[in-house]
């Protein structure tokens, strides 16, 4: 079916008080793997490309992003396309020619001053172009390349009155939180903030939505969705089950050599907790 709208379906979740997951794509397995989770679960989905995946391919956005395009048109389950963490302005000036509806502008790492400058640019650039824009406030960390980051250190955890001044001052059409959470997690034992959650919720006018969900339990992600999370963005949880898959398939058969053996087992069990994540939700 047609490529949808991120928005539509963040819209589409919030009314209906439940989660819409957003899983990473890197490789075009990732991209099968989220269409066919999908399909078996009977939920739409968001297809993520970040600056990091575009990196690992040299920096072009085009043809991963065309790989991914056309297997979510070539699903009968409803899945958008979005551009996640990006930090160059010039990668964010792709996103429209290349059919992504929406994109995630991290300006994380600048002072909040230039962080709301930054943002603010970002969302008049997408809004001329029919671009959803999500955003940064807090410090979600683990992100690649990045020191470990405690979750739960001061300063670290999106305060609401700041977040309501940086919605308001960048127009920006979600949030991205940090309530307890981190990147890059492969132990699911992070514990979450929800009562911030909730006070979030009521501080600002927009989704809310949660980075570094791998690491985050099942009872966790639920009670966050109750408190007023929406998009929920999975990766590392892919990236463990597909490893897992290929070194259990080598260790068993040391001497393989056609990449579509091992392959195959890791892309179904990418499907497997897709599926699983968005029958949570």
């Amino acid at each position: 079916m047609p490529l949808v709208r991120t928005g539509e379906l963040v819209t589409e979740a919030q009314a209906a008080g439940t989660g819409l997951a957003a899983f990473n794509v890197i490789t075009l397995e990732h991209a099968e793997a989220i269409a066919a989770g999908a399909e078996r679960a009977g939920r739409p989905a968001v297809l993520q490309i970040s600056e990091n995946a575009v990196k690992f391919h040299g920096g072009r956005l085009s043809a991963v992003a065309a790989a991914a395009a056309a297997v979510a048109r070539a699903s009968t389950a409803p899945l958008a396309l979005h551009l996640d963490h990006v930090e160059s302005v010039d990668l964010l000036r792709q996103a429209h020619a290349e059919g992504f509806g929406s994109v995630m502008f991290d300006a994380s790492k600048l002072d909040y001053g230039e962080n709301v400058k930054a943002t603010a640019e970002a969302v008049r650039w997408g809004r001329q172009r029919g671009i959803w824009v999500e955003a940064e406030l807090g410090k979600v960390g683990g992100k690649d390349g990045e020191p470990p980051l405690d979750a739960h250190a001061p300063g670290v955890r999106t305060d609401p009155a700041e977040a309501t001044a940086y919605v308001a001052d960048t127009g920006v059409d979600a949030l991205a939180v940090a309530v307890g959470s981190s990147h890059a997690m492969t132990e699911r034992t992070a514990t979450l903030d929800h009562a911030l959650i909730a006070a979030l919720k009521d501080a600002v006018p927009v989704p809310l939505v949660l980075h570094g969900s791998s690491g985050v339990p099942d009872a966790e992600i639920r009670a966050a969705v109750a408190a007023g999370m929406v998009k929920i963005n999975v990766g590392t949880a892919l990236n463990t089950a597909f490893t897992g898959a290929v070194r259990d398939f080598l260790t068993a058969d040391p001497d393989a050599v056609d990449p579509r053996k091992y392959l195959r087992p890791a892309r179904e069990a990418m499907a497997g907790t897709v599926e699983a994540f968005l029958r949570l939700l």
